[in-house]
């Protein structure tokens, strides 16, 4: 009974410490093994998108989305920019700057904004090392290290290395442009005709193109260099033949004229100085003479060279200058022979007896002829009665051969006549000449005049008509 009493006193206490005691700590779940976020990296933005970040690169974007070039430049590359500020493009004329942003001026603008771009990327311990650099655009810019300072043609490096995803930028204070765009830009916008018509003292000159058809000739391509001679120039012409010139039956030999005061391409002042002579677009050759500082152009003076224009330059001359061929036609009297005979006066006798013998339209005629006139005193040296019987048509023919025999085909001047001792005549035989001191002889008359000219030949006056031996 004891036993088992103890017995149930054993088992109560067990449990109750059982129930009292702390339930052993569960075994803790291993936790996620993910590793802890890292900061984000942020791309390195492209040429533009640095660009556009940068904010003194306004002008250059907008000439970037122009061009049409934004998304070369956002291209792999790499590149390297010659990056104009804001203020490098404000260097610019406004007006130039806003054409340049037009779509009909694209190309340019191409080029220019191309010739900032080099392919690849050129660091700045590179380029020092340059002296030059092909750009995209084809032309090559030149670079110059002058101490610290780094100069691409005439702009300043102000900052360099800008890293961009596709390339490198450096910052330059100027807007460089290709030669070729130079040269365009720099040219007058205004053509020859223009130039002229503008300068004010070339109305005559303008006029004369306009009525020689030649305005529209003028306004071309070219180029051409005009020798222009100014309103005064004009006016030391003669007025009628300045007028007669203007009129459209004349028109050729003034666009002779004027054509000869052209020669083709552009021929700067510092070339025409090293020439003697020039062919001209008329085809005549004019010729160039320096003496000291002064300039001739045939008998010309050049009072004003290069004078630029779209097309061409201009070189202003103080003379109508004539082409020789043109000089000679001008210079031709207008009279034919029979008209400068009757004029003079002193070859009634003459006249009549051309008008006997049906002469007169020959010797109006295209000829040339050279005729030795007897004056009326020489006529008067003949018998009354055989000149009466010679005017009569009964005697016409003998008449004519009379008169043919003072003629000689073609026109030989008292230059040539002295070089002679005979000259075959019109009506077949031949003259004698003979130089005698200061006096020529035809036959046995005495040349008193030389050299009157007419417009289809010329007149040496003699004291005495000649017979053909035929008819003595």
């Amino acid at each position: 009974m004891l036993k088992k009493k103890t017995l149930l006193i054993g088992l109560a206490s067990a449990f109750v410490l059982s129930a009292c005691a702390v339930p052993p700590a569960p075994t803790p779940t291993p936790a996620p093994t993910t590793p802890p976020p890292q900061p984000t990296e942020t791309p390195t933005p492209d040429i533009v998108d640095t660009a556009v970040a940068a904010g003194n690169f306004k002008t250059l974007a907008s000439a970037l989305e122009a061009a049409g070039l934004v998304e070369t430049l956002k291209g792999e590359g790499p590149f390297t920019v010659f990056a104009p500020t804001d203020e490098a493009f404000a260097k610019l004329d406004k007006a130039l700057l806003d054409d340049l942003l037009k779509p009909e001026n694209k190309d340019t603008l191409v080029a220019i904004l191309t010739y900032h771009v080099v392919p690849g990327k050129v660091t700045a311990a590179d380029v020092v090392k340059l002296t030059s650099a092909k750009t995209v655009q084809g032309e090559e810019i030149t670079i110059k290290v002058e101490g610290d300072t780094v100069r691409v043609n005439d702009a300043k490096v102000t900052q360099t290395d800008i890293a961009a995803s596709n390339g490198v930028i450096h910052v330059i204070d100027t807007v460089i442009l290709p030669p070729t765009v130079a040269e365009k830009l720099a040219a007058p916008a205004q053509d020859i005709v223009e130039v002229a018509v503008a300068a004010g003292n070339f109305k005559t000159l303008a006029a004369a193109l306009e009525a020689a058809g030649l305005v529209e000739t003028l306004k071309g391509e070219g180029p051409f260099t005009v020798f222009a001679p100014t309103d005064e120039a004009f006016a030391k012409l003669d007025k009628a033949l300045l007028d007669d010139l203007l009129k459209p039956e004349n028109k050729d030999t003034l666009v002779a004229i004027l054509t000869y005061h052209v020669v083709p391409g552009k021929v700067t002042a510092a070339d025409v100085v090293k020439l003697t002579s020039a062919k001209t677009v008329q085809g005549e050759e004019i010729t160039i003479k320096v003496e000291g500082d002064t300039v001739r152009v045939n008998d010309a003076k050049v009072t004003q060279t290069d004078i630029a224009a779209s097309n061409g330059v201009i070189h202003v001359i103080d003379t109508v200058i004539l082409p020789p061929t043109v000089a000679e036609k001008l210079a031709a009297p207008a009279q034919d022979i029979v008209e400068v005979a009757v004029a003079a006066g002193n070859f009634k006798t003459l006249a009549a007896a051309l008008e006997a013998a049906g002469l007169v339209e020959t010797l109006k005629g295209e000829g040339p002829f050279t005729v030795f006139a007897p004056t009326d005193e020489a006529f008067a040296k003949l018998d009354k009665k055989l000149l009466d019987d010679l005017l009569k048509p009964a005697n016409k023919d003998r008449l004519v051969a009379i008169l043919t025999y003072h003629v000689v085909p073609g026109k030989v001047t008292a230059a040539d006549v002295v070089k002679l001792t005979s000259a075959k005549t019109v009506q077949g035989e031949e003259i004698t000449i003979k130089v005698e001191g200061n006096t020529v002889r035809v036959n046995d008359a005495k040349v008193t005049q030389t050299d009157i000219a007419a417009r289809n030949g010329v007149i040496h006056v003699i004291d005495t008509v000649i017979l053909p031996p035929s008819l003595k």
